[in-house]
């Protein structure tokens, strides 16, 4: 399982409020370290969010060209000529 960006974000937060309050220095610099590595991460998955989510636009986008071309496909090889010209395809722009 992939961490998110908010998860990453919040252990990032946590780590640097354990840095503040901590009173011995090992643990502030452990604690420092610790959230700059949730940082890097918090990038890493805002990146992996992105790609994400312009997979699934791309996706959506190829389904209804998809669709289109069917359709298109449908009217082209059907017996009846005037099939799809009565009644326009509200998905077809005039």
């Amino acid at each position: 399982m992939t961490p998110s960006a908010t998860l990453c974000r919040a252990q990032q937060a946590l780590q640097l409020r354990r840095a503040q309050n901590a009173p011995l220095g090992n643990v502030r610099t452990i604690a420092q370290k610790a959230a700059a590595a949730w940082a890097v991460e918090a990038v890493f998955a805002e990146e992996r969010d992105r790609r994400r989510e312009r997979r699934v636009v791309l996706a959506a986008e190829e389904t209804s060209r998809q669709r289109l071309a069917n359709a298109e496909l449908d009217r082209q090889i059907s017996e009846n000529p005037d099939r799809g010209r009565a009644t326009p395809d509200p998905l077809r722009a005039p």
